[in-house]
């Protein structure tokens, strides 16, 4: 059973599946039901868009809706982390639960060996276990999205299109005469679409103003609540008329504006002059919620150097790691500082192409 999203990466996967040999089901996942009628959501015509693939490709299309799970699963714990000061990352939990364990109790109970997903990543089978791999092509791997997925996930899990780059991805949609071979790759949260983001948060989460201070503790302005913003956030702070303090010097007083810290004690935001300001940071980090791809888990690689991303697209980073004394948290500290990094955020590890797993940044700490 394959999930089709009414996207081109989906489309291909089901396509090559079906030229392989495979009995292809595909499945048409309906997560999100507010606002289902309005300008930003897209997923009337995202069915569509996978029902004309089906038809295309020759094989049945099921539309099933998992929205209660999505509110009860992710929706939830977004809500939470958002309303705590923290910036979560709703992908990486819907992957783990939903799309492979919603959808895949799902196909499971309707008799499917396997799933399969249009994920840009790789798996590879060994006598300890399944690795999951980066997809081949480093500007599309989806690794980072997926490194909660457990054993039993990954072994039930196919990825057709990692070995794949998405151009040629594209050059087989045209070939093959799919109706969404030129379609958008879809961006942002699945259930925001591309709506203003703000404008969402406001319909779920009560803004509470508050100010907004300098490095120096000066106060230069308000924020409209602090789950509006996030750390290394440059647009949308409206500060940036305001003159520095002997601007007539000279000295950087042009750079623009970031977001640094939010204090929920006293409802501040913090904000700096300059991307390399020593607030914006860090070398070491801790994180909570650990979850590793492999059984073996963090006891194989502590103190040894890996490599980490604290957010997607982010080059990979040397580090090591170790448990911290805090029961629960591990400790992950890098060769050379780290941009904005973000706590609700996940820091994911590899080692060379093999993503090992990740945990949720708690705190960081300035070297």
């Amino acid at each position: 059973m394959v999930g089709l999203s009414g996207g081109v990466d989906s489309a291909v996967s089901a396509w090559l599946l079906k030229k392989q040999g495979h009995e292809v089901v595909g499945i048409f996942m309906k997560n999100w039901e507010d606002d289902d009628n309005d300008e930003y959501c897209s997923s009337n015509q995202d069915f569509i868009d996978a029902a004309a693939v089906a038809d295309v490709i020759g094989i049945e299309i099921e539309h099933v809706n998992f929205a209660k799970d999505y509110k009860d699963r992710v929706f939830s714990e977004f809500l939470r982390e958002y309303k705590a000061g923290r910036t979560p990352n709703p992908d990486v939990l819907c992957n783990a639960e939903i799309k492979f364990k919603a959808f895949l109790d799902h196909a499971i109970r309707l008799g499917a060996e396997k799933i399969a997903t249009g994920h840009y990543a790789r798996t590879r089978l060994q006598d300890k276990g399944v690795q999951l791999l980066k997809g081949v092509d480093p500007s599309k791997d989806q690794s980072y999205f997926l490194h909660r997925l457990t054993q039993e996930q990954l072994l039930k899990t196919i990825f057709p299109i990692g070995e794949i780059h998405k151009s040629e991805i594209r050059k087989m949609a045209l070939e093959i005469g799919l109706p969404n071979a030129k379609k958008k790759d879809s961006t942002g949260i699945c259930f925001i679409g591309e709506r203003p983001f703000r404008e969402f948060l406001n319909k779920y989460i009560d803004s509470r103003p508050g100010l907004i201070k300098d490095d120096n503790g000066r106060v230069i302005g308000e924020h409209m609540g602090l789950s509006f913003y996030t750390l290394g956030q440059r647009q949308g702070l409206k500060i940036g008329g305001l003159k520095e303090p002997g601007a007539q010097r000279g000295g950087g007083t042009h750079e623009p504006w970031f977001v640094a810290k939010k204090d929920t004690h006293t409802q501040t935001l913090y904000v700096v002059r300059g991307h390399d300001h020593p607030w914006l940071l860090s070398q070491t980090l801790y994180a909570l919620d650990a979850s590793w791809v492999n059984p073996v888990g963090m006891a194989a690689f502590e103190g040894s150097a890996v490599a980490a991303k604290t957010r997607y697209r982010q080059e990979d980073a040397n580090c090591k790691l170790k448990a911290n004394p805090t029961p629960g948290e591990v400790k992950i500290h890098f060769e050379q500082p780290q941009w904005a990094v973000t706590p609700g955020q996940s820091v994911v590890l590899y080692d060379g192409e093999v993503c090992l797993g990740g945990a949720v940044i708690e705190r960081t700490e300035v070297e």
